[in-house]
């Protein structure tokens, strides 16, 4: 008997009654229970590679809310990790890397063994694909090669990102090989995500608009649509989600070549000018502003059900414009889905 996964439904092409839901950030630490589960792992990367406790948050907002989809608890920085760069988190400040400076740095990058340096991970995925409702879509993850970069070069998260645009724009040459060894590294390390049981995959690039127009598609675009087809050669039939976040009208542009079923859009987007621009052939996913769910009440509700009134007719598959924040009460929450759930009353 096949197990009808809305999500994959939707990734497929149809234009179904409701739109499958699920939220970015959606395991995190607006949930008490993920807030119990992270004192005891430690650190946060010792969460991230600890694969029982991986797959409990991973799981958690599944029991609680039944989404449609989960998505791998694990972060985009394991990759430059396990690639030999220095990695920590900080309590209250967030990702802090030894910064690459010069081609030497470049590389010293190992991509070769990423994916055996990574097994806690792929143990994560196998765990999930036992634990998870039949009817729910696993979903594999991987920070796109540019906002990776960004990270890397800049040594934490940045304002301006003048470090890593200098070095594309004064160094293309070198900053390209970078780049080549990210889309290395990223479609091995999704290949092992697929292998191990991920049944869709997202690629991030959260930092796609600190990139001008005239660069976006050399450092953005054609690395995610590389590793898309990478992983389309490899597995056929795993869907792929990109994210670039924040490129504005670009989105034509990715969702015409960008060789992926779905295109998720935040929430500077208007979904009625996606409906008409937007090739139908791509899944459009999105695009409640994460602060709008902080907030709640009847500006919540509304927004809601405009987005999925603006995109009926479509393939859409329900989610925010960026992250769940950490401020965000868990009920509005379990009253967003609801909301989604009955927007076809």
């Amino acid at each position: 008997m096949t197990v009808d996964k809305t999500l994959l439904r939707a990734l497929r092409g149809e234009a179904l009654p409701r739109p499958p839901i699920w939220l970015m950030r959606q395991a995190g630490r607006y949930l008490p229970e993920y807030r119990a589960v992270r004192q005891e792992a430690g650190s946060f990367l010792d969460l991230c590679f600890s694969p029982e406790l991986a797959a409990e948050v991973t799981l958690q907002p599944i029991r609680r809310y039944g989404f449609d989809a989960a998505i791998l608890f694990s972060d985009i920085l394991v990759v430059p990790h396990a690639m030999g760069q220095s990695v920590r988190f900080e309590e209250g400040v967030g990702p802090r890397l030894e910064p690459l400076k010069e081609r030497r740095d470049i590389d010293a990058l190992q991509v070769e063994g990423v994916v055996e340096r990574l097994a806690p991970v792929m143990e994560t995925l196998r765990l999930l694909r036992r634990g998870l409702p039949q009817e729910v879509t696993l979903i594999g993850f991987a920070g796109a090669p540019w906002t990776v970069a960004s990270y890397m070069v800049e040594g934490g998260s940045s304002r301006d990102f003048a470090l890593v645009k200098g070095w594309a724009y004064r160094d293309p040459e070198g900053f390209q090989a970078l780049i080549d060894r990210l889309v290395a590294a990223t479609v091995a390390y999704l290949d092992a995500q697929v292998v191990a049981g991920a049944e869709v995959i997202q690629l991030f690039d959260s930092w796609a608009s600190a990139l001008p127009s005239g660069i976006l598609e050399r450092w953005s675009l054609r690395p995610m649509r590389a590793i898309a087809e990478a992983i389309k050669a490899r597995h056929p039939g795993i869907p792929v989600i990109l994210f670039p976040r924040g490129v504005g009208v670009a989105y034509e542009d990715f969702a015409r070549a960008g060789g992926a079923e779905g295109l998720s859009l935040d929430s500077g987007v208007r979904p009625a000018w996606a409906k008409e621009i937007l090739s139908p052939q791509v899944t459009v996913q999105g695009n409640l502003d994460p602060i709008l769910l902080v907030s709640g009440g009847e500006a919540m509700r509304a927004e809601a059900r405009a987005i999925c009134a603006a995109l009926e007719g479509r393939p859409h598959i329900f989610n925010l414009g960026h992250g769940i924040v950490p401020q965000t009460p868990p009920d509005h929450v379990a009253e967003l889905v609801s909301i989604v759930r009955g927007a076809e009353a």
